[in-house]
């Protein structure tokens, strides 16, 4: 009886053990943003790595984001409304959501799917959205959820990615490149890596709400002249002086918005490239923070990622067609050339031409819409940069955090102040429009129609 009673007791403790053991109520898995802060970290990553354009960047975090808010849609419809159909050369997805899946880790799913698309580095995204898959099944969600969920996702981001595929993007990569043109007013390459210019013919990438590229021209820039009494001259010169008059707060702030992802080191025979955060991904680090903070949940985190990168891509769109309208010579080029041939400025000097400061625009703009959103008295400590070596910074509101990375470029001796006056009009104006044409709100839809 012994034996008999050494092999029973274990068994009836398992059994105990078993009958007590509470379910796993896996509708907690996903709650608040983490998830998705965490893959748009990793997209920004692979920006980085693959070196995408500032308005390349813009569009990725658009589309991304994008499919991840149609599905918080789809499964929401009472609070969120859908942007496809609102959006320029959109239709409504016309979705049937299926009864067992999990909505947010099907919008994860829609996120990762568009993401890995849209760039290079696939096998980066792939690892990425692997380890997170695998860390949400050890939370409970039943297997027959888990796959439907990520099914209905990716059947989301097919319809995201069949409309980014119509955006003329990829015809753009066939298009002439810049030819520089003998003209003392015109932009000509910089120092060191004298790259061609960027993204020549981004004016004609169909826009989500802007009417048209040249919907918002920005006020000119002085005409051009040599004379050192002429007004051009003049603001070329206040450019010169601010560097000979620096602060360390003003150099603090420069570096601190840099976001310059073709920054070139030389020493000695030696070139290589210096890899930094794109001007957009600064700002969707803002809106990863303001979410947090807010203490939005996943919908709210994904809705903010869509209209903050909606607001960057139409910014850019106006930025670039208004750069390669006037074709303007940056301060460093007509510095050394009629000021002082030894000057550098602070920063390094992007492949692409002068006005309106593209800083200025997508600032303004992503601030515009972020303020919608959060209101503008949320104090946001900035740690954006702190994985690239740079301090937080804190600030109380977007519309000063704009105002910072706008007047940053003149610190840093790449614009002009007319392009950053201008620039910040510009950006104001885009964010307005996005907020007149789109809604997530479906009353708002509704009353609209």
């Amino acid at each position: 009886m012994r034996t008999i009673r050494i092999l029973l007791i274990p068994a009836l403790i398992g059994l105990t053990v078993f009958a007590c053991k509470e379910p796993v109520d896996y509708t907690q898995a996903i709650t608040d943003g983490k998830y998705f802060h965490q893959a748009q970290n990793r997209v920004t990553e692979v920006i980085i790595h693959d070196i995408f354009s500032p308005p390349v960047a813009a569009r990725i975090y658009s589309y991304t984001s994008l499919a991840a808010y149609e599905v918080a849609a789809a499964t929401d419809p009472a609070n969120y409304a859908s942007l496809m159909g609102q959006l320029n050369g959109s239709e409504p997805l016309n979705l049937t959501v299926p009864e067992n899946i999990y909505p947010p880790l099907a919008s994860l799913a829609a996120y990762y799917h568009v993401g890995t698309a849209m760039i290079f580095s696939e096998e980066m995204m792939n690892e990425h959205r692997d380890k997170v898959f695998a860390e949400l099944k050890e939370k409970g969600i039943p297997e027959d959820v888990f796959e439907a969920s990520v099914k209905f996702g990716q059947e989301v981001g097919e319809k995201i990615k069949d409309y980014f595929k119509k955006d003329n993007y990829h015809q753009s990569r066939s298009f002439p490149k810049y030819t520089v043109v003998n003209d003392p007013a015109t932009w000509q390459p910089t120092p060191p890596a004298y790259m061609e210019a960027v993204e020549p013919h981004w004016n004609k990438i169909r826009t989500f709400a802007l009417d048209s590229a040249a919907q918002f021209k920005a006020g000119p820039p002085p005409a051009f002249s040599t004379d050192p009494n002429s007004e051009f001259y003049k603001i070329a010169k206040e450019v010169y002086d601010a560097k000979q008059n620096m602060t360390d707060e003003q150099k603090a702030i420069a570096m601190f918005w840099d976001c310059n992802p073709y920054k070139m080191n030389v020493k000695g025979h030696v070139m290589f490239a210096e890899k930094k955060i794109t001007p957009g991904g600064h700002w969707m680090g803002i809106a990863s923070i303001a979410s947090a903070a807010a203490g939005k949940d996943w919908k709210g985190t994904v809705e903010a990622f869509a209209l903050t990168a909606i607001s960057l891509n139409e910014a850019f769109i106006s930025c670039w067609d208004e750069k390669y309208r006037t074709k303007l010579i940056r301060p460093e080029t007509y510095i050394n050339q009629h000021i002082d041939e030894e000057w550098v400025p602070l920063l390094q000097t992007p492949p692409f031409p002068e006005h309106t400061s593209g800083h200025s625009v997508a600032s303004t703009a992503a601030a515009y819409t972020l303020t919608q959103l959060f209101g503008d008295e949320l104090h946001i400590v900035d740690s954006t940069e702190v994985a690239y070596g740079l301090p937080v910074r804190e600030f109380d509101g977007f519309t000063e955090m704009a105002k910072e990375a706008a007047i940053s470029r003149f610190y840093g001796g790449i614009h002009y102040m007319p392009a950053i006056t201008e620039g910040s009009v510009q950006g104001k104006q885009v964010g307005e429009l996005i907020w007149q044409k789109i809604s997530t709100k479906p009353k708002q839809v509704a009353m609209k129609k």
